[in-house]
């Protein structure tokens, strides 16, 4: 299974981010939260962003409205992960040249909808 790292999680178990937490857990993978607000989500420690995370990405979900992805896109640049899951409400067209020329795939996607029809 993969690291994934969920950007915009919240420990709010009726958030969408929150639910994929879980559900990432439950079919195998490392869940990895990145909020800069929480200390821990799902059990898991937060990191404040993807420079943060200590691990290996294989794949970023995320769940921050365009606005405020300028900082994440680059970090998502300098990571370089295998691909990037925008989830809906999440969408950034503008990003997705630049993602794809540094060699990460971008989907536009459901992370749960991906999970549960074992599309992930």
């Amino acid at each position: 299974m993969s690291n994934v790292a969920v950007v915009g999680a919240s420990p709010n178990e009726e958030r969408y981010s929150n639910k994929a937490m879980r559900f990432l857990k439950e079919k195998g993978h490392t869940a990895i939260p990145v909020a800069p607000r929480h200390e821990r989500i799902c059990g898991a420690e937060v990191h404040a962003s993807l420079r943060d995370v200590p691990h290996e990405v294989d794949t970023v979900s995320m769940y921050v409205a365009p606005a405020r992805q300028e900082t994440i896109i680059d970090e998502i640049v300098e990571r370089a992960p295998r691909r990037v899951i925008f989830n809906p409400g999440a969408e950034n067209p503008g990003a997705y040249e630049r993602l794809e020329t540094g060699g990460i795939e971008v989907v536009e996607a459901c992370t749960l909808v991906l999970l549960r029809t074992d599309q992930f």
